[in-house]
């Protein structure tokens, strides 16, 4: 008695193709993760690291000249007359460290620009101590929220509005891909608001990374995440199941990695630094920043790189609508085209063979498409 029915050969040979097609997506996530990853966080060296030596006279001189010389380019020191000189550079980022010599030397950072860069700068001050025979007080100018005594917060709360809006692209353009362009921009819009106001309530209430200026971190978030959500949404009308590997590349390869949330540029290769300037999580990390810890300082430039993005995601949304229009009055002419064919061939044939062919060819289409969409929300939520 036979077991059951077996696989044919050709649809097993079909099958495999499809599977190791799909292995595609995966394996380029892998290289672009670790070229990412490991490009920018890898092996981090201070470059142009920009800290101040406090004093006037020729001993000052001396010390920042000889530290200049010393870095060979890991540092940019200079000298300010006075401690409050130094505290006013350190509080609008103009530098991230400043020493004060003498019999009782003390190193002035700013917690909140960046740990790690911070840990490098006490390193540099510590050996020069060191070699004067003192040891050095170190005093933080601008300390973190007792919730995020790392100041690293703000860049994981960033990862989270980051895959909770990348991943409502899927499933606005997936699930939702018979609907209305303008709804599912509208789709968009609204997963941003709740996205942003779930990274308020990481921030706030939950976690406690910041202790106020809540209302402008979250217009922040919903910036952020709303121009996510609209190049997602735009792009998902040309790039179809590659939508999702093309956001990872844009807002987690490029975007994490540039933000300076875990290294600030000054400690990352040309690459990556240069996107800092203008990527849209760096715009979000320094912005938040600026406007909890530097009292607004620069903080017009960081939301003008964000509404930036906004502003390519509206586009993207004008530009899909033009596609679809486009290919919605081509099907139209076609099936038009298709039923004149039909009529003229076969009078009275609605239930002949063409009638059934074309009923075929639809089920085939539409299982299809329900096949693509159901693998893209998996590709998605494997990530």
């Amino acid at each position: 008695m036979s077991a059951g029915p077996s696989a044919a050969p050709g649809s097993t040979a079909a099958a495999l193709r499809h599977v190791l097609g799909h292995f595609v997506t995966p394996l380029l996530m892998c290289i672009g993760m670790g070229l990412a990853y490991l490009g920018a966080f890898h092996a981090p060296e201070p470059h142009d690291l920009r800290v101040d030596v406090v004093g006037s006279g020729p001993s000052a001189q001396v010390l920042a000249q000889t530290l200049q010389d010393r870095g060979d380019g890991a540092l940019s020191v200079r000298t300010v007359p006075d401690r409050a000189a130094a505290v006013d550079h350190l509080k609008t980022q103009a530098s991230y460290g400043a020493y004060l010599p003498g019999k009782h030397p003390e190193l002035l950072v700013a917690g909140a620009s960046s740990d790690t860069t911070a840990t490098v700068v006490e390193k540099v001050f510590t050996k020069v101590a060191a070699g004067q025979g003192d040891p050095l007080k170190v005093t933080d100018t601008a300390p973190t929220a007792d919730g995020d005594p790392t100041g690293q917060g703000i860049f994981f709360l960033l990862v989270a509005v980051s895959i909770g809006s990348y991943a409502s692209v899927a499933v606005i353009g997936g699930a939702g891909a018979v609907l209305a362009l303008r709804i599912r921009a509208a789709l968009a819009v609204a997963a941003s608001l709740v996205v942003s106001v779930i990274g308020v309530a990481f921030a706030g209430p939950v976690f406690s990374l910041v202790d106020h200026g809540l209302g402008g971190l979250w217009a922040m978030a919903w910036l952020y995440s709303a121009g996510i959500l609209l190049i997602g949404v735009g792009l998902h009308t040309f790039l179809k199941r590659w939508t999702t590997l093309s956001l990872m590349v844009l807002f987690v390869m490029l975007n994490f990695t540039s933000s300076g949330g875990i290294f600030r540029p000054e400690l990352q290769s040309g690459f990556f630094a240069s996107l800092h300037s203008f990527w849209n999580g760096a715009g979000f990390v320094e912005g938040v920043r600026s406007h909890v810890y530097f009292g607004g300082h620069a903080l017009g430039g960081h939301v003008l790189v964000l509404a930036l993005w906004f502003v390519v995601g509206m586009a993207l949304i004008g530009l899909a609508g033009l596609a679809e229009s486009k290919r919605r009055r081509a099907a139209v002419e076609t099936a038009a085209d298709a039923a004149a064919v039909a009529g003229s061939a076969e009078a009275g044939g609605a239930h002949g063979p063409g009638h059934a062919a074309r009923t075929r060819a639809g089920a085939r289409t539409e299982a299809g498409d329900a096949q693509e969409i159901e693998e893209e929300l998996e590709e998605t939520v494997g990530v």
